[in-house]
Formats: structure tokens, sequence, C-alpha cells
């Protein structure tokens, strides 16, 4: 459990597996990023340090980068409690959307395997012959529930309209992910990253405008992989917590809580990936994002 959980003066709204949410006011809410990493849906009793500050200036970065395509919920990064500063956002209250939105533009993960089984993907038929990890011939959009327990499950466009009630907004939705995805990936593929996929949860405002929220394009909710040395026909590694998800895998541990204290060398490796990820994709040192922030140590 995070400090964050008793923040003080600030009412929980709710809890996840890395994240609190506050009552901010009738506008807004205070979103703080914790430093728990989570394998197969069950939370490491170790954390990773600077997990969260990590989290927080990626998503900050992003939003700035990427708000010509859509807008985003972030009010303030400086704004907010000085025991949290570098790893909270104040940010606008939304009418969230029911799905998570996923783009892919290398077959890899739940795809890989759902393509194994069916050749498609969410509904999509993918040409025959595809190795792991290669490269799409385009990007899919491949939408998915949000699951408040356990894992969120694909489901094809038509599933997904289903659950809107609004197909029109669906393939907006598709239309932006997509957008963003592209411009995203032309960035981290500048700075000898590829993006190969990442999920993304938009809200509306009380006007009707779709808004990007949570987080966006972190080792969290994305797969990087270094451009130096990729090749298709196996999985690649990644600046994400795959390298924890392995370690899990081969520990023995059955997958079910409790799940097991993390090696000191698992954490300080985790930790090296994700600031590793932070300074390639922004181009500036993580020091910098700690001070900007106003972050204690």
């Amino acid at each position: 459990m995070s400090d964050a959980a008793t923040l003080e003066g600030h009412d929980l709204i709710a809890q996840g597996k890395v994240r609190e949410l506050y009552d901010a006011g009738p506008d807004h809410l205070l979103m703080v990023a914790s430093d728990r990493i989570s394998t197969y849906d069950v939370v490491h009793p170790t954390p990773i340090p600077d997990k969260g500050n990590v989290l927080t200036g990626l998503s900050v970065f992003w939003f700035d980068l990427l708000e010509s395509i859509c807008p985003n919920h972030l009010v303030s990064f400086t704004d907010v409690p000085e025991t949290v500063r570098g790893r909270a956002l104040l940010v606008e209250r939304l009418e969230m959307i029911p799905i998570e939105c996923v783009a892919r533009g290398y077959i890899t993960g739940s795809g890989w395997k759902d393509y194994r089984a069916t050749g498609t993907v969410c509904g999509i038929e993918l040409p025959a012959g595809l190795e792991e990890s290669e490269k799409l011939p385009e990007p899919i959009f491949t939408p998915s529930t949000k699951a408040d327990v356990g894992h969120d499950e694909n489901i094809d466009f038509d599933r997904a309209a289903e659950i809107l009630g609004d197909r029109e907004l669906l393939e907006e939705l598709r239309r932006l992910t997509l957008a963003i995805y592209s411009a995203a990936a032309d960035h981290a593929r500048e700075r000898g990253i590829i993006l190969a996929d990442t999920k993304f949860e938009f809200g509306r405002r009380a006007d009707g405008t779709i808004v990007v929220g949570d987080e966006v394009l972190t080792p969290d909710s994305s797969r990087f992989w270094p451009a130096d040395g990729y090749e298709p026909g196996h999985g690649q590694p990644s600046f994400d917590k795959q390298y924890v998800r392995d370690w899990a895998a081969g520990s023995g541990w059955d997958k079910t809580p409790p799940a097991p204290e993390l090696p000191d060398e698992i954490v300080t490796r985790t930790r090296e990936l994700y600031i590793d990820a932070y300074d390639r994709i922004t181009g500036e040192p993580f020091s910098a994002w700690l001070k900007r922030s106003g972050a204690t140590a």
C-alpha cells in the first residue's frame, strides 16, 4: 500500500494496482502513481524506486507532444501536495468511456496468441505466416474490456460498439487511437525505440469533447523495444515490466496471491529500464523531471 493512500486533506476515491485517485474539488481529481509493480494481476510486495515518477513524467511529456491530435486531462503537475510531487497530476474530471483503446503495430503479446489460434486479432484478419514480433502491414485498432478484477478481454469492433451503444463514437476513438499511436511511434523510432503497442483510455467533457486520460505511452501501458537488435521470430527485450514478468514466470510462483518479494537485482535492473525509457524518449535526463516537478528525494 502506498503512503499516498492516506494523503492528508484528500479523500481517496479509488485505488488500483498502481494508482490512487483522490477528490480535488468538483471539477478535478488528483491522480497519484505509486512505485508498486504487478505481474499476472497481483501486486508484488517489493516496490520499484522512482517508477511512479517515471510514469508521471513520461505521461506529461506525451500529453504535451500529442496535444494537437487530441486534448488531454492534465491540469497541472506542480499544483499538487508536496509529498507526492513528481508522481502526481491534477487532472480534469471526465465521463470515462468503458473500453480500453489498444493500438498494435507489431504482433506480440495477447495479439500473437490470438493470431496463432485464429489468424485474427479482435476480428481483424491478418496475413498468413507472420512471425512473433513482426511489424504489421499497418497499425490496427483492437479494443478490449476494462476489467475491475482479472484480465481485460480482447473484443472485436462490433462488440465494442455494442458496449458503448454508439458506433460513431467508436469510429472516432479508433481514428484518435491510431493517430496518437502513429505520431508516438514515429517519435520513439527517432529515439531508437520501437513502440510495439499501447493502450489508451478516453473520456468526455460535459460538452462532449473527447479527451485522453489516465496515463499515456508509459512502460506500464505500452511495449517499448530497443530498435537496435530488433528481429522478428521471437520475443523482444523491452523497457517495461516484462523483465519482472519473466522472473516471476520462472520463480515457481503459481501466479495467485500473494506475489513473491522481488530480488534486489530484479528491482535494480527494472528501475534502470524505466529510467532509460524516460531518458531516451524525452531526450533529457530523468533528474530533470525530478527537478522540474519539485519531487522530494
